[in-house]
């Protein structure tokens, strides 16, 4: 006899629920009651054979309304039309409490009531400290990309053609670093309106108008001129393009001659002839870079304490101060008829305006100014000749050390003169060779000039 509720039996051969060998699937049937035993019995229902009555006591105390059938879709749990847990009366209604049909399906919160779930909504602080710290090191990158290519720009532009290892017997280096600083009468690269309008006349080849040596070091810089007519001796030398050994003849001239007679290397090789004094570095430029140089740091302020003009150099300024553009510039370095000591005033003059122009193209107005700056270095570096082995970092160094001249961290004055001979101008032996000493020791200068 079967015991099992319709459609159950114990043979294996019809089963129901997941993984049921019946064809019919359970969506399409209605799952029957399973009474617990000792449970009340609903109005109506059939008791197994041989069961007794219940006791008025345990008669059921509500009827429980009919289940509907498990959609395969919805899962387990509550559906529509069954009995919350709390009204169960004994029966087995074959539900399973657990998730919920919505919730099974995605659409609840998983409690099976269909509401969803709202997440408190997640703000996350601002980490100003990470934000301040990555704006820092992208600029600081930036800042380096930006120098390192206009390191690279501009050391592309120097024109080193100036070889002073073809100097021969030079003497020995002392402390601190010597620049002989050359500025040339070349019209290069100027046309004929250029010249006319800065006076400078249709010769050719080049000469130097002005030589000074500047030498830095730990006791502050000096600056001294060479005047153009000092009278020098030219020493053996070997000729910067052919290679010839020229032997020392005791040949005096001005010094300005020896440059037009085998250019920058001779001329290093007379100076440290008739000084002693090691030339480390050599520096020229021409009138088109200086006019054009003095334009591009926006003019140079002078203070000039007496009116004079120049037909020569075209100079014509009234006393007091004043902005010079290149044209002016040019005229006021040049300019030596206009004075009664001719060359030595001058050479003042060159002094004064070279240590302005540096303390102008020294300042933040200029060197924080992208607009300015690249225009100024372009404009001397173009036209400026330096030695074989100069560097950026050594014409800067030449730059800062004549600002600071100006500054009043060191001393200007021409090259001691003792008197004339036939025009020329005759230096101090006593007092250069003392001069010298103090320069190879980078003692601080005590020796005066004119």
């Amino acid at each position: 006899m079967n015991d099992w509720p319709q459609g159950r039996s114990d043979d294996g051969r019809q089963r129901y629920g997941r993984g049921s060998g019946s064809a019919e699937p359970e969506s399409a049937r209605a799952m029957p009651h399973v009474r617990r035993p000792g449970a009340p019995s609903a109005p109506g229902a059939r008791r197994p054979a041989g069961e007794p009555p219940l006791p008025p006591e345990m008669s059921p105390r509500r009827t429980v309304p009919p289940q509907q059938g498990y959609q395969q879709s919805q899962g387990y749990g509550y559906g529509p039309g069954q009995d919350d847990p709390a009204d169960d009366d004994g029966y087995n209604t074959g539900q399973v409490y657990g998730r919920g049909v919505q919730g099974a399906a995605g659409g609840g919160n998983g409690t099976g009531n269909g509401a969803p779930r709202r997440r408190p909504a997640r703000t996350t602080p601002v980490n100003w400290k990470k934000r301040i710290t990555v704006g820092l090191l992208s600029f600081v990158v930036f800042l380096l990309v930006v120098s390192i290519g206009t390191y690279f720009w501009a050391d592309s532009k120097l024109r080193r053609e100036v070889d002073l290892s073809k100097v021969i017997e030079r003497p020995e280096g002392g402390k601190g670093t010597n620049y002989l600083i050359v500025g040339s009468d070349s019209r290069e690269g100027m046309s004929d309106d250029e010249k006319k309008k800065l006076h400078t006349g249709s010769a050719e080849g080049k000469r130097t108008d002005s030589m000074m040596i500047l030498h830095t070091g730990d006791n502050g810089s000096t600056l001294i001129s060479l005047p153009r007519d000092s009278d020098v001796e030219i020493p053996s030398f070997r000729g910067s393009d052919s290679g010839k050994l020229f032997p020392a003849q005791g040949k005096r001239t001005k010094l300005n001659a020896t440059y037009a007679t085998d250019g920058p290397e001779l001329l290093v090789r007379t100076v440290e002839y008739n000084t002693g004094l090691r030339i480390d570095h050599y520096v020229e430029i021409g009138f088109a870079g200086f006019a054009n140089l003095v334009d591009a740091v926006g003019g140079v302020e002078m203070d000039i304490p007496k009116a004079f003009k120049d037909k020569k150099s075209g100079a014509d300024f009234e006393a007091g101060k004043q902005t010079l553009d290149g044209e002016e510039a040019l005229a006021f370095v040049r300019t030596r008829y206009a004075f009664a000591r001719s060359d030595l005033d001058r050479t003042k003059n060159q002094q004064k305006f070279l240590s302005a122009l540096a303390n102008q193209a020294a300042t933040p107005s200029t060197v924080l100014n992208p607009f300015k700056l690249y225009p100024t270095m372009g404009a001397g570096l173009d036209t400026v000749i330096v030695d074989k082995d100069m560097g950026l970092f050594d014409l800067a160094d030449m730059f800062w050390a004549m600002k600071g001249v100006t500054g009043g961290d060191g001393t200007s004055m021409n090259i001691p003169i003792s008197g004339t001979s036939g025009g020329n101008l005759v230096w101090d032996k006593a007092k250069v060779k003392q001069l010298v000493e103090q320069l190879k020791n980078d003692e601080k200068v005590t020796v005066t000039g004119d």
